[in-house]
């Protein structure tokens, strides 16, 4: 059977892909934890943080990089700057879930920015939607439930607005911190009972932005220390079930690692065979521009991302060229896909 994809969605997913149809993006959406670093940044070089260092910061990250990238990830509340700067021909994913969650309430619930929705988000020039969820498999009914009717809600109104849902998980257990080994040890678990989840087409997610299996310090041989969570062959095939068990097009996010591990993990998912689709790489791109910014201003942080900025994104690109697949084939290919018009529906 066919995979029916609306006109407006089918163009706008070819929108923020390349021109290898793979979802070669940036992201730059980071609110509480981009300010976080510029605070700690800004105390360790003895000046005066104020919020407009993060507009101007996302506006240049935005100008210089995003003509590289085929889409980036951007929020309205900080990232205004950076939608006004982004290249024209690149696609915009703006942010629809408000920044971090109420650790008051048990579950780490999911709320949407209150003056946003699907429509007002397309009419501000967005090619998609993004939201993330914390996400736990093992969580009680009481709160998983809740995650899943947001997540109905919310891919249903990306159906209706004719605009690509990205759905990103992120996964925890409150037992564990997540940099732990015990947390590492059940992360492959974790991934891959919520890729199962979230697939499935009650929820109309058009692309799964996903985590890496396992944590990349216990990799046996990867990292510095004596503790180690799987081996590399290990590693290598619960990159390969998750792409199994994908029946829409999944990316992988890159979780703030250092820019050479993720590379490495995407090389390690293309050896093993992973059907995956592309990347939305945050901080593993950036990340050491922060730093450089507080210390020498505009100039110091231009001058570092026509250098490394620059070459963290080109190398990414050629990465997925030789590892990632395009999105379509995760229907079985551009000719088991029929584009609906749907456009005139009232």
């Amino acid at each position: 059977m066919k995979k029916l994809i609306s006109k407006g969605k089918f163009e706008r997913m070819n929108k923020v892909s390349n021109d290898q149809h793979m979802i070669d993006a940036l992201a730059l959406d980071q609110r509480g934890s981009l300010v976080k670093s510029m605070k700690t940044a800004s105390e360790k070089y003895g000046k005066l943080f104020s919020m407009t260092m993060v507009y101007d910061f996302k506006e240049i990250v935005s100008e210089i990089l995003s003509p590289l990238s085929s889409a980036v990830l951007l929020d309205d509340q900080m990232g205004f700057k950076g939608i006004q700067a982004k290249a024209k021909d690149t696609g915009l994913i703006m942010s629809y879930e408000k920044t971090g969650y109420d650790a008051d309430t048990p579950g780490r619930l999911p709320s949407l920015i209150p003056d946003q929705s699907a429509q007002i988000m397309v009419e501000k020039g967005a090619d998609a939607l993004k939201v993330l969820v914390y996400y736990n498999p093992n969580d009680p009914d009481e709160v998983n439930d809740v995650k899943k009717a947001f997540a109905q809600r919310y891919g249903t109104e990306g159906v209706a607005a004719e605009t690509p849902t990205f759905f990103e998980i992120v996964t925890y257990d409150d037992r564990y911190d997540s940099k732990s080994l015990e947390f590492a040890k059940i992360k492959p678990e974790l991934v891959l009972k919520s890729m199962k989840e979230f697939r499935q087409d009650k929820y109309h997610i058009d692309v799964l932005k996903m985590e890496i299996p396992f944590n990349p310090t216990f990799v046996e041989g990867w990292g510095d220390g004596d503790e180690f969570a799987y081996t590399e062959v290990q590693a290598k095939a619960y990159l390969k079930q998750l792409s199994d068990e994908a029946t829409r097009p999944f990316i992988f996010l890159s979780a703030g690692v250092p820019t050479p591990v993720f590379q490495r993990e995407l090389k390690l998912a293309g050896e093993a065979g992973a059907k995956f689709n592309g990347v939305l790489s945050g901080r593993a791109t950036w990340l050491e521009g922060v730093d450089i910014y507080i210390r020498d201003g505009k100039d110091g942080l231009t001058d570092w991302l026509k250098r490394k900025g620059t070459r963290n994104v080109t190398e990414l690109t050629q990465i997925l060229s030789e590892n990632a697949t395009p999105w379509y084939e995760a229907y079985g290919g551009l000719d088991n896909i029929e584009v609906v018009d749907i456009s005139n529906l009232q």
